[in-house]
């Protein structure tokens, strides 16, 4: 058969819409389905992708899709056979590939054969080769076997090839036979090296034409860990989410759908170079710890030995590796050892990757173990006066500095030796010209273990050269590091600028470390001049370097900000920055402001009406103090929910020092307050000649009902019923009783019913003990026990004041002693005994088994707040809990003063001249009597002109008790003129803390506020 009978449409190809929809498709879909039930009951082998198409279906869509035709006679006639050029033709077409103008095989004829493009085009894709690779021949003419087909398919479709294989098929092909049957594109035990059908070849076709039609993954970028955009081999570009977050560096399958809803899977690796995450501390000595980070780490914040802690260890010094991924911690030569093959917790804060995109923070946990002898690792002659010896890890001074630990040339050594913790030994003794060896013994490490014996040779040659300086460093204007082409053995002087701005020099190995302290470096180009710096062949020279410092120009950041439970159900915040920060501006309680859901500033509780804390200290590490973290508590804890915490006016310890951007963070106060016992009570009912006893616990929160802290188990409960003055031992309760929760925070213990009262005369009295009860969050009561002495009966129980503040004219809290759901404003009264002034309800909150109402007076209380009392004036009050039970009628509780002198606005006169030059008086009025004033420095600050002025002191009124006298000195004894600008301010948070003005209450409320800013008459 001739090749024109069966054509085949050249450089045939699908064409893509943007959102991936073959134009074809719906052709190839009509002749499916168009054909399906007449071919129907067509039975053969297995079809490919697609089971439902016949190879005769196959071919029509094949026909449809523009790759084949059909002969003269309009039939396909599968049942016949086809060459090698023409299955080379027809796989091309089915790949959509572009024929290829070449020639690589050496056929007869073969140049001009009209198969050529498509040979070269199947053989460059690796699909086709030929039958000779020596004479490189191809045989394009030649028959295709069933077994040639199954590799051209298996090839094209990339199946996988079984490695054990047994079938009729040659040696060569059985894999992939096997795999094609195995795909159920060829039928099992056929004659597999027969010549293929040209049916057998429209199977293959069509598979390898579908699987051309998914596209595949031409690129890919990573967005972010969560986010891939793809770009398939059409153009198609597809964006991803991800569910799960890819890992840095890792290889991840990740499967995805085209436009047109074609499945594709593809691996993704997030190639990332700037660290994501601590990997590993280890320890193979127990004087170095290697930190292993997944990436790239910024060298400044890795080798900040600040930014590591061990328990119990000092470090002296933290290198990073060439490659910017691991860090060695050197622990201080005087510091403990790492502990011996225990685990040990390395916390790592603030080193920040190489792109400074994340900080790494975490604790890593390790075990550091030596199980290695030291060594000598280098050997080295300076000179004939001296050699250096290298050792493999930290070794002892002691073990060191001995010299009979040296032999050269098996001689002992007529010398001393320098030793430069960790590792480094300098021994100095005359040297001929030459050859030597090494003996080294006794040598011992921080495990104990000794040096192996062993020999070293090294070269000794004449050093007639005074040490070069090679480089220098700085980070500030205190400290610089030299260093020099070879060790030096010493320097006499080191100064800058002039002979008079010395430094303190310190000598370690080839670097000279100078610190200036006390003659600190200019921010411009500073000469450091070295005067006979020596070399251990007493070479000796003067040297000179220019330096300019590097200042640290990095703001401090707010790394972290934590709220936890501390002691009495307070909270504790502590704030931690990305560096040490100033005592003055941390420690600053101004410096801070908490705020509520609302943006409300937080007040009470340990706050200032401003929102600040009353105190802020660094935290400590034994008697070492932290200085880049500090804490503050809440004075009681704080209602859970959300709060914003303001941080601003903080500064780093820098020479010219960085201030904190403004910062503002939300934190999560979690109900970490335990339970307590609101109230209690009993009922005791008769019926049917039974008497059945039922005890009411209320609790100050919600209560678990099942768990470990369950309260309706009867077993957490005991009790005692006794005569008044008696005391015994807690009874269980009966087991047959039942516990029930009556409301959230409500249970009841029905005792079992008896025929006798529980309760005999005498007087008794009804004592509970309740044990391991929690709430829903999981915190138990204190002490996991609470004693209830004298349980009331219901109908003598009562609720009860607690206290009544004023703080504010118009404001007065009533906190009751229980939880109350009901309150009646109108059963309570103010009284001084002879007026009496109403309250209106404004609201209700609590705060653990309390409940604090807000009320606003009918009336302003302009007078003393104590003259007057806060009354129950009901006689039947309607302010009742859950169950009925009432305030007490005719409690009373004589009101508590809150309310802090205000600055009375447009008072101050002044400034006053004293007879002193530049020495003046300011008076200010209050809106109430002062409390007698201490004399605190810091207490106020007084500006003239803005020029700051020198506070003298601030005392009371000579006559007028609602008046404070401030006396200050201008700066440089100016004179106040006509139209001068005079400003005063309150420090806030001294004030608060040291109560320097105050009312004349027994409170003593501290003034929060001043701020007077007036122009001289």
């Amino acid at each position: 058969m001739s090749n024109t009978s069966y054509s085949f449409k050249e450089n045939s190809h699908v064409i893509v819409n943007q959102g991936g929809e073959k134009k074809v498709m719906k052709k190839i879909l009509s002749v499916a389905l168009s054909t399906a039930m007449a071919f129907s009951m067509f039975a053969s082998v297995a079809f490919g992708a697609d089971a439902k198409l016949t190879p005769e279906q196959q071919f029509n869509a094949l026909k449809e899709a523009g790759i084949v035709s059909g002969f003269p006679d309009g039939l396909s006639h599968l049942e016949r056979t086809l060459t090698r050029a023409e299955l080379a033709k027809i796989i091309v077409n089915s790949l959509s590939l572009e024929p290829v103008d070449a020639t690589s095989y050496n056929d007869k004829n073969y140049a001009n054969h009209w198969g050529r493009p498509y040979i070269e085009a199947a053989t460059q894709a690796g699909i086709l080769n030929g039958k000779d690779a020596v004479k490189k021949l191809f045989d394009p003419n030649g028959a295709v076997t069933v077994q040639e087909l199954a590799k051209v398919l298996v090839t094209a479709l990339k199946l996988e090839v079984p490695a054990d294989a047994n079938n009729t098929a040659s040696a060569w092909a059985k894999g992939y036979v096997a795999a094609a049957v195995n795909a159920g594109y060829l039928a099992d035990g056929i004659n597999y090296q027969a010549q293929a059908t040209r049916s057998q070849a429209v199977v293959a076709a069509y598979a390898i034409y579908e699987a051309a039609q998914v596209p595949t993954v031409k690129s890919y970028n990573v967005v972010d860990s969560k986010n891939v955009e793809f770009t398939l081999s059409n153009g198609e570009v597809v964006k991803v989410a991800l569910e799960k977050a890819l890992e840095p560096n890792k290889a991840t399958e990740v499967t995805f759908k085209t436009a047109d809803g074609k499945e594709i899977k593809t691996t993704v690796t997030w190639v990332v170079t700037a660290a994501q995450k601590i990997v590993s501390a280890s320890a193979s000595n127990y004087k170095e710890v290697v930190v292993e980070f997944d990436g790239e780490v910024d060298a400044a914040s890795a080798t900040a030995i600040e930014n590591y802690k061990i328990d119990g260890v000092t470090f002296d010094s933290a290198s990073l590796s060439s490659d910017k991924k691991t860090v060695t911690l050197l622990i201080a030569e005087s510091s403990a050892n790492l502990s011996q093959q225990n685990e040990t917790t390395l916390k790592v804060s603030n080193v920040k990757n190489s792109d400074k995109s994340k900080t790494l923070s975490g604790e890593v946990k390790f075990k550091a173990v030596d199980v290695t002898l030291p060594e000598a690792t280098k050997v080295e002659a300076l000179g004939t006066k001296a050699f250096k010896v290298t050792f493999s890890e930290p070794v002892t001074a002691a073990s060191v500095s001995a010299t009979s630990h040296f032999r050269v040339d098996d001689k002992a050594i007529a010398g001393y030796v320098t030793f430069s913790y960790p590792n480094v030994a300098i021994i100095t003794t005359d040297l001929a010209v030459g050859t030597h060896t090494l003996k080294i013994s006794d040598v011992v490490d921080f495990a104990g273990f000794k040096v192996a014996d062993k020999t070293y040779d090294f070269t000794v040659a004449e050093d007639n050269a005074a040490p070069e300086v090679t480089s220098v460093k700085t980070t500030d204007v205190k400290k610089v590091e030299i260093e020099l082409n070879e060790p030096v053995k010493s320097v006499s002087k080191v100064y800058h600028t002039s002979s008079g701005k010395t430094g303190v020099a310190e000598v370690k190995d080839n670097k000279i470390i100078v610190d200036f302290t006390a003659n600190p470096l200019s921010l411009g180009e500073n000469t450091i001049y070295l005067q006979s710096v020596t070399d251990y062949s007493n070479n000796s020279a003067d040297r000179e370097v220019k330096v300019t410092p590097q200042l640290d120009t990095t703001r401090p950041e707010v790394v972290s900000v934590k709220v936890e439970s501390a002691s009495s159900n307070n909270n504790k915040f502590t704030v931690e920055y990305s560096k040490d920060v100033l005592s003055t501006d941390a420690e600053n309680p101004d410096n801070y402001v908490l705020k509520n859901s609302k943006g409300e500033v937080v007040t009470g509780k340990g706050f200032s009406s401003k929102g600040h804390p009353y105190s802020v200290k660094f935290v400590r590490d034994g008697s070492r103090i932290v200085g880049n973290k500090v804490e503050f508590y809440s004075i009681g804890a704080l209602s859970e929910g959300t709060y914003t915490l303001e941080i601003s006016g903080i500064r780093d310890t820098s020479t010219i020092a960085n201030t904190l951007y403004p910062y503002s963070t939300t934190v999560t106060v979690s109900d970490v307050s335990k339970p307590e016992v609101a109230a209690s009570w009993y009922e005791e009912i008769q019926s049917g000649g039974k008497y059945t006893l039922e005890v009411f616990i209320q609790f100050s929160k919600n209560i678990a009902v099942e768990g470990t802290g369950t309260a309706i188990d009867v077993n957490k409960y005991n009790y005692d019923i006794v005569a008044t003055g008696v005391t015994t031992a807690n009874t269980p309760i009966p087991t047959n009783s039942k516990v029930e929760l009556v409301n959230a925070n409500t249970v009841r213990i029905t005792f079992p019913a008896k025929d006798t009262t529980y309760f005999p005369t005498g007087t008794p009295r009804l004592n509970l003990r309740v044990t391991n009860v929690a709430d829903t969050q999981g915190n138990y009561i204190a002490n996991n026990f609470y004693t209830i002495q004298d349980v009331k009966s219901k109908a003598t129980s009562q609720i009860t004041l607690n206290k009544v503040e004023v703080t504010a004219k118009d404001v007065v809290k009533a906190t009751f002693n229980g939880i109350l759901s009901y309150v009646y404003a109108d059963d309570f009264k103010l009284t001084d005994g002879t007026t009496d002034i109403g309250l209106q309800f404004v609201s209700q909150e609590y705060d653990g088994s309390k409940t604090i109402v807000t009320f606003k007076p009918v009336d302003d209380l302009s007078t003393d707040p104590t003259d007057f009392d806060f009354v129950v004036s009901a006689t039947t009050p309607r302010s009742v809990n859950a169950y009925g039970i009432s305030v007490l009628s005719g409690d009373t509780v004589t009101l508590t003063d809150k309310v802090a002198p205000e600055y009375v606005a447009n008072s101050f006169t002044g400034a006053d001249a004293t007879g002193t030059t530049g020495r003046y008086t300011a008076t200010l009025k209050f809106s109430e009597d002062l409390g007698p004033v201490l004399n605190v420095p810091g207490a106020f600050s007084v500006y003239v002109n803005g020029v700051k002025a020198t506070v003298n002191s601030i005392a009371n009124h000579a006559t007028d008790a609602d008046k404070l006298v401030i006396t200050f000195t201008t700066d440089g004894s100016v004179v106040i003129n006509s139209n001068d600008l005079v400003e005063i301010y309150l420090n806030e948070s001294v004030n608060t803390a040291a109560k320097a003005v105050t009312d004349a209450s027994a409170g003593k409320n501290a003034v929060t506020s001043v701020s007077v800013s007036k122009r001289q008459p």
